[in-house]
């Protein structure tokens, strides 16, 4: 395997440039598709390249249930630094799973918590609650084929909203729910969580998927200065509210982050939907550098499995 098995675990640095580029040059569609993928892809090899070594680093240690063989010199001679990189992989990758199980069922509670609140109400795709306390969020579906979920929104967020902004805000979360933002989201945590290096990643989706529902909800009401304004009044309404309500951890038209680079977004014409960044400008160069990194990393993490799989097999006693 050579040096190949540690590059997935570096090569997530190749996706740092894009992660900020595509927030500003790509349609937040096509961005959020790109980093979301970039981002999974790349997590996932540095998984699968850390327990190439943690088998390796377990074979060593006295006492383990695996074969013999495992142990031989020809075994730990595929892997550079064996003792310390075989060793040290496997404290990362408990951490490493440790972490996306918490993730994971974190992100369960939250929902079922959310789904409770809704206990009693009539199903329909939209649900108001009595609640001073202003928020809005999208509750996607805690069972599969009982549709896409609803807009959840306290009777405090739309008593302080005109009504061409309580438009914008149930398009926006209409948007959230059809395009299954929540995915992406959570496919994103997962591979910051896997690799500490994808966090530049996550946060730029976090942006991109709200960039997302901000279009789709100016092509709904037909101005995108209505939704600009929704989203600002929005913010300033939650950010002075004592709380957020259950679903505070999921999307949502006031969600936490960069509002004001949205409000100015909007207040520009619409990006290319199918526009794409020539491989002469920044911004083609990072998407470029960006997929090579990852076909590497890819390529590396299948040829370290299989030239792995292949010593083992051959030290493995009959």
């Amino acid at each position: 395997m050579g040096v190949f098995v540690l590059l997935p675990l570096v090569l997530p640095l190749t996706a740092w440039p894009v992660a900020r580029l595509a927030e500003q040059r790509l349609h937040p569609r096509t961005a959020t598709w790109l980093l979301t993928v970039t981002a999974a892809v790349l997590g996932l090899c540095s998984t699968v390249c850390l327990a190439l070594l943690m088998v390796v680093g377990t074979a060593q240690l006295p006492g383990n249930p695996l074969p013999d063989g495992w142990s031989d010199d020809e075994v730990r001679e595929a892997v550079p630094y064996d003792e310390i990189a075989g060793q040290a992989a496997i404290p990362a990758l408990l951490a490493v799973v440790s972490g996306c199980g918490r993730l994971l069922w974190r992100h369960h509670r939250v929902r079922r918590r959310a789904g409770r609140s809704l206990a009693g109400l009539p199903r329909r795709t939209v649900a108001v609650l009595p609640d001073p306390v202003p928020y809005a969020y999208a509750l996607p579906e805690h069972r599969r084929g009982r549709g896409r979920g609803r807009v959840v929104v306290s009777t405090g967020m739309l008593s302080r909203l005109t009504s061409p902004e309580r438009r914008a805000l149930f398009a926006h979360e209409r948007a959230h729910l059809t395009a299954r933002h929540h995915r992406f989201l959570l496919l994103v945590q997962l591979a910051a969580r896997a690799n500490p290096f994808l966090r530049p990643l996550r946060t730029a989706v976090s942006y991109t998927v709200e960039r997302w529902a901000d279009e789709e909800a100016a092509g709904v009401v037909r101005s995108r200065r209505t939704v600009a304004r929704a989203i600002g009044r929005a913010a300033l309404i939650a950010g002075t509210a004592p709380g957020a309500g259950p679903g505070a951890a999921l999307a949502g038209f006031a969600a936490p982050g960069p509002v004001p680079r949205r409000v100015a977004a909007l207040l520009h014409p619409a990006p290319t939907a199918h526009a794409w960044p020539s491989l002469f400008t920044a911004a083609g160069v990072a998407v470029w550098t960006a997929a090579a990194g990852t076909a590497v990393s890819a390529l590396s993490s299948a040829n370290s499995a299989v030239t792995l799989f292949l010593v083992l097999k051959a030290a493995t006693p009959l």
